[in-house]
């Protein structure tokens, strides 16, 4: 679907606008040739005119401009291979328009040669600095690799019941259920008996086909049957409908003997499996070309494909307003956020508002490629985003329509792995899934626990329970509807419990995530006994009961033990080695359970919640007379360092936080006399 195509469906509105060309020596058996090639649009006829023409001509500058010639009728006729050989003899010919160099690196860019295609558009760039085309060129074709190297998740198949030979493509639904799919096609058993001396096939038709309950497509026919109120001896394509499916709006290119009349759109009322008569809409003068409709789902904004004067060069998108019962505004240009030098074409409009089209001016990966722009407001859409391989391919991929709001539907690619020369193709997303899984284990034994509960809160208000498995697992995954647990751009907080255990508590979040995830997690629940539970070493100053920045650390762990927990009531032991008086190590570990103590309320528990007991040296794990039968100094002191620790013991599980005092108004201050 190149230039071939839009000849077929839209008449003059031509896909690449064909540069200047300076005419050297013009000849008279080189003016069949022009005229087929720029009048008429015959490229297979202009070729062989051109081909033939060459061997006469004697000029080296009329040779290398015929073989330029040849190359045009090649890339417009869709013959990229043969396009991109042509543009190499003319440069080698030495042809003096530079755009042969730029057409050659569009060529291998369609013919997927990044590489090749980078270096033609950097040789195009230092010889033309002042024409952006060349560093688009270049950021295309470093993009493109990358793109085609790294696909996003959306999987691609041609629709192969729908597909013919010949040129199958822009597909709409006309139902509302979705099962209904109208669609362009020059196969035969088109309506009228004329051949296009472009494509060699039929003038383009509207084709509707449906899918039954097991998804399976019926054989396409033509829509509206064969009474001619859609379908002429015309060129008929791209239809869009409205949002209760009643109305088609399509593209009509009336044809004469010696060319294209010119695209206008129709709007026609669906009648059962029919249409009423079509009936113009009233868009521009009769010398503007119009064409591939697309409508908003309010039905207020049609946007369409058009060269009107005043757009951004190329074909631009335009749109009108509803200003009443079938009367509209006058055209709107997207502007140059949409459009650009290039050409722009094939809208649609997906529920949520957002704008979907074709263009070769934004950065792609060859031809036409398809594009993105979320909504902002009526008439306005954001930037412009690539659909990225494998929707876009160094082919011609255009008329992307979404079934409703399912990440899923339809586009058209003139990619290899179809049937024709255009093809219609499906495209679905995988759903983004999230999965929360862990396991639940005794800390000190490793053992798997039970029947733990575990607690999910979403910030979307959304909560959720369940219990460990026999093997100490779970999972929130599928709720068994369809829908599941864990849900996109919300975060969770998770809670462990289990009687005589501590409780765990941990954190996990979908915001920004657009690929499914598994998340794992592993909580290890301490068990309740009357053991004391020894905490990560905690340095006092030396000879002091003050915490060093190192003890305020260790002290995070109780502290969050003591959050997780909170109707939890622990005493604090702080042990001593047995160097010193008892009495001095007792008053010691007073002063430094103390400190803890103090410096935990500080954070926010309550002092009632903890008893600083200060052990002194009473409770050594390893005696003197052990320590003394070490063998270095290092071991013994090493020994004296597991003396000196601090432990917790819970002594109750049922603190219940005393409420708040609510405060008393000063009367003074009440403003009461």
């Amino acid at each position: 679907m190149t230039q071939m195509k839009f000849t077929t469906v839209l008449g003059v509105l031509l896909l690449l606008a064909i540069a200047p060309i300076q005419l050297l020596a013009q000849k008279s058996y080189l003016d069949d040739a022009d005229h087929a090639l720029y009048k008429e649009e015959k490229y297979h006829e202009a070729i062989e005119m051109y081909k033939k023409a060459y061997v006469k001509e004697k000029g080296r500058d009329v040779k290398a401009e015929i073989i330029f010639k040849i190359g045009e009728s090649y890339r417009l006729s869709d013959q990229t291979e043969q396009a991109e050989v042509w543009y190499e003899k003319a440069i080698i010919a030495q042809y003096a328009d530079p755009v042969a160099r730029l057409h050659l690196a569009n060529m291998k860019m369609q013919n997927g040669k990044y590489d090749e295609a980078l270096v033609e558009f950097q040789k195009y760039a230092a010889d033309n600095p002042s024409d952006p085309r060349g560093k688009l060129g270049v950021e295309a074709a470093q993009k493109a690799q990358t793109w085609a190297d790294n696909p996003t998740t959306y999987t691609v198949e041609p629709v192969v019941l729908i597909n013919s030979e010949f040129y199958d493509f822009s597909p709409t639904f006309a139902d509302k259920r979705n099962d209904e799919l109208i669609f362009t096609s020059t196969r035969e058993g088109s309506t009228g008996s004329d051949v296009s001396e472009v494509t060699g096939t039929n003038f383009s038709d509207l084709y509707v086909t449906q899918r039954d309950k097991k998804g399976k497509w019926s054989e396409p026919v033509l829509a509206g049957g064969e009474d001619g109120a859609v379908n002429t001896d015309a060129s008929e394509g791209s239809a869009t409908f409205n949002s209760r499916r009643n109305i088609m709006y399509f593209t009509r290119c009336e044809v004469e003997k010696n060319g294209y009349k010119g695209c206008k759109i129709y709007q026609a009322q669906k009648q059962g499996m029919g249409f009423g008569t079509p009936e113009e809409v009233m868009i521009a003068s009769d010398s503007a070309v119009v064409g591939h409709p697309a409508i908003t789902p309010d039905d207020k904004i049609l946007i369409f494909a058009s060269d009107l004067e005043g757009g951004q060069g190329g074909k631009d998108l335009w749109y009108i307003k509803e200003e009443g019962r079938n009367q509209w505004s006058a055209p709107i240009n997207l502007g140059p956020e949409i459009n650009t030098q290039g050409d722009e074409m094939f809208p649609f409009v997906r529920e949520n508002g957002d704008l979907y089209f074709a263009s070769n001016g934004h950065v792609g990966m060859g031809g036409l490629d398809i594009y993105m722009a979320a909504k902002k407001g009526d008439g306005q859409w954001g930037e412009v985003q690539n659909m990225k391989a494998p929707i876009n391919s160094s082919a011609n991929d255009f008329a992307l329509i979404y079934q409703g709001n399912e990440n899923r539907g339809f586009f058209t690619s003139s990619r290899e792995g179809g049937r024709g020369k255009d093809d219609i193709w499906e495209f679905s997303e995988p759903p983004v899934i999230f999965i929360l899984k862990g396991e639940v284990r005794d800390i000190e034994t490793g053992e798997p626990i039970t029947a733990a509960k575990v607690e999910l809160v979403g910030t979307d208000g959304t909560t959720a329970e369940m219990e460990t498995r026999s093997d100490g697992t779970f999972e929130f995954a599928d709720k068994g509807n369809g829908e599941y647990y864990i849900s996109p751009n919300t975060s969770y907080n998770i809670t462990v419990s289990k009687n005589d255990y501590l409780s765990a508590k941990g954190k996990e979040t979908t915001v920004g995530l657009d690929e499914s995830k598994i998340f794992a997690h592993l909580y290890e629940l301490q068990p309740i006994t009357e053991e004391p539970i020894k905490l990560p070493d905690i340095l006092y100053e030396f000879d002091d009961v003050k915490l060093t920045d190192q003890a305020r650390d260790s002290l995070e762990v109780l502290y969050k033990t003591l959050v997780d927990n909170p109707t939890i009531v622990i005493e604090l032991l702080a042990n001593t080695d047995s160097r010193g008086s008892a009495e001095y190590n007792q008053k010691l570990s007073q002063g430094r359970a103390k400190s803890a103590v103090d410096y935990l309320v500080s954070r926010g528990i309550a002092r009632e919640r903890m008893i600083p007991k200060g052990m002194g040296e009473s409770n050594l794990l390893i005696s003197d007379e052990e320590i003394s039968k070490l063998a270095t100094e290092e071991e013994r002191e090493a020994a004296h360092q597991l003396n000196r620790r601090t432990e917790f013991r819970i002594i109750g599980t049922d603190y219940v936080p005393k409420p708040e005092k609510p405060e008393v108004p000063d009367m003074e201050d009440s403003g009461e006399q």
